[in-house]
């Protein structure tokens, strides 16, 4: 199941009240923050994934790329 991120959760309500001429205009806004959150998850499970104990094994062998793309999608 695809976890929604806090900048997805702000776009779809604006998307409904906000007038096809000004989607238009904060578009790019949204993909650039998407591209911020994405980065920051990344670095986030990167630092967890050192910190966790060595009892987790099913948690260090994954990437943080395969955690993003499991959790939020590509």
């Amino acid at each position: 199941m695809k976890k929604q991120t806090a900048v997805e959760w702000l776009q779809e309500p604006l998307e409904h009240i906000l007038t096809h001429e000004q989607q238009m205009q904060v578009i790019g806004l949204f993909q650039q923050a998407k591209a911020m959150e994405k980065d920051q998850i990344l670095e986030a499970y990167r630092e967890g994934r050192t910190d966790q104990q060595s009892g987790m094994e099913k948690f260090h062998n994954r990437s943080s790329a395969s955690y993003y793309n499991q959790n939020y999608g590509s």
